[in-house]
C-alpha cells in the first residue's frame, strides 16, 4: 500500500473537517514531545498510528484533511503481508475519534486570550505559537510512553517507542512496505512472548538502526527483551508497571481514573514502578483529562524562579518545590494550566532555548 499524502493523490480516500489554524497547529502539536508515534512523512503530512489505526493527516486552511489505511477492500491482497483486521469506520466515526483525540471542542482561542489577559509573558510569546492544544491520548499508551522519558530526549523516545511496539504489538499495515503496529497491550508486555519468530525491526525514518544484537530474542521474558531493544533501566519500570496495572487497576481501571481527582488519579499512577510526579503529570495531562497538571522538569522550575520570580528555597527541585510551582501557574492561568505550560513549552522546544531533551528531564 502506498501513503496518500495528499488530498490530490486519491481524493475518494480523504476526507476533512472545519479546523482553522486557530485552534490547531500538526506542526507544532505532533513534534513537541506529547506524542511520539507521528512523523512528516512528507512537507505538511503526519502520519501516525491512532486508536489501532494508521493515519495520515494535513492541514490546508481552515480544514483538517486525514485519511485511513487498511480499510479500503481494493488493498485487501496487499495486507495480507501485514495484515489490517480493522472494520471499516464511518465519516462520523473517524471525525469523532480525531474530535475526540484533539479535544476539538475545547476553544482554543478564547484560553489564549485569558492566558494573555493574566500573564504577560505568555501574551508575548504565543502571538507566535498559535494552535496547541492538549492531546488526549489511550492511558495505557501514555504512561508506558512517559515511562520511557525520563533523562531522555524526543528522537531516542521516539525510536524506543517504534521498536517497542514493533516487538510486542500488532501489525496494523503496511505502507510502501513498511509495517505499523498498534501498540502493545497489557497482556503483551505480562505475558510469554508471542508464538512467532523474532520481529524484523524497520527502522523509524530518520532513526538509527536497530543492530542485529538488539533483536529480541522470542524466548525471553519482557524485561529481558526490553533491555536488548535499548531500553536500559527503564525496562523493569515498563514490565514492573505492566503487571501491576494487570494485576490491579487493569486497563479499564487506568482509564476510570479520568473520572476521579486529580489529586487520587495522581497518586494512584506514583504508586507504579518507575512513575514519578512529573510523569504522573504528563500522564494526568495528557491521557486523564486532568487540565490542571503542570508537568514540572527543572527547565520548567527555572522558568518559574528566572522568569515569574516564583521564591523558591533550596538549589533542587524537591517534592514541596515541585507541588508550589504548580500551584503557582494553577494560579496564575486557572483551571487548564497544564495547556498554557504546553504553549510555553512548544515555543521554547522551537526557539532552542532549551534542548529538546529538557521536557522529559527529572
Amino acid at each position: 500500500m502506498k501513503l496518500r499524502d495528499a488530498p490530490s493523490a486519491c481524493p475518494s480516500l480523504w476526507r476533512w473537517l472545519p479546523c482553522p489554524p486557530a485552534e490547531l497547529r500538526l506542526d507544532l502539536v505532533l513534534s513537541s514531545g506529547q506524542s511520539f508515534r507521528w512523523w512528516e512523512s512528507s512537507p505538511g503530512a503526519w502520519t501516525g498510528v491512532l486508536g489501532g489505526r494508521v493515519w495520515t493527516l494535513r492541514q490546508d486552511g481552515d480544514r483538517l484533511w486525514y485519511t485511513v489505511y487498511g480499510e479500503e477492500e481494493e488493498h485487501r491482497e496487499e495486507r495480507d503481508e501485514c495484515p489490517a483486521k480493522a472494520a471499516k469506520l464511518s465519516a462520523a466515526e473517524t471525525d469523532g475519534i480525531l474530535r475526540d483525540y484533539f479535544q476539538l471542542d475545547v476553544g482554543l482561542s478564547p484560553l489564549y486570550h485569558a492566558w494573555g489577559a493574566a500573564d504577560p509573558l505568555f501574551r508575548k510569546v504565543a502571538n507566535d505559537f498559535p494552535g496547541v492544544r492538549v492531546l488526549r491520548q489511550d492511558p495505557v499508551e501514555c504512561l508506558f510512553s512517559f515511562i520511557c522519558t525520563s533523562n531522555n530526549h524526543i528522537s531516542r523516545i521516539t525510536a524506543m517507542i517504534e521498536r517497542l511496539c514493533q516487538a510486542f504489538g500488532r501489525c496494523l499495515c503496511c505502507l510502501d512496505s513498511r509495517p505499523f503496529h498498534a501498540f502493545p497491550s497489557l497482556s503483551a508486555l505480562t505475558g510469554p512472548p508471542p508464538p512467532r519468530s523474532a520481529p524484523v525491526i524497520v527502522p523509524w525514518p530518520r532513526l538509527h538502526p536497530l543492530s542485529a544484537s538488539a533483536v529480541p530474542l522470542p524466548g525471553a521474558d519482557a524485561e529481558a527483551r526490553l533491555r536488548a531493544l535499548g531500553f536500559g533501566y527503564r525496562a523493569k519500570f515498563v514490565s514492573g508497571s505492566a503487571r501491576a496495572i494487570a494485576e490491579g487497576l487493569g486497563s479499564e481501571g487506568l482509564c476510570q481514573l479520568r473520572t476521579v481527582p486529580y489529586a487520587e488519579a495522581r497518586r494512584v499512577l506514583c504508586a507504579l514502578p518507575g512513575v514519578g510526579a512529573k510523569v504522573a503529570d504528563c500522564v494526568c495531562l495528557l491521557s486523564l483529562d486532568k487540565a490542571e497538571a503542570v508537568p514540572v522538569d527543572t527547565h520548567v522550575w527555572h522558568i518559574a524562579r528566572q522568569r515569574y520570580g516564583v521564591a523558591l528555597g533550596g538549589k533542587s527541585l524537591t517534592p514541596r518545590a515541585y507541588q508550589e510551582i504548580g500551584d503557582f501557574f494553577r494560579g496564575l492561568w486557572g483551571p487548564r494550566a497544564g495547556w498554557a505550560q504546553a504553549v510555553l513549552f512548544c515555543a521554547d522546544l522551537r526557539k532552542g532555548q532549551k534542548p529538546a531533551s529538557s521536557q522529559h528531564q527529572a
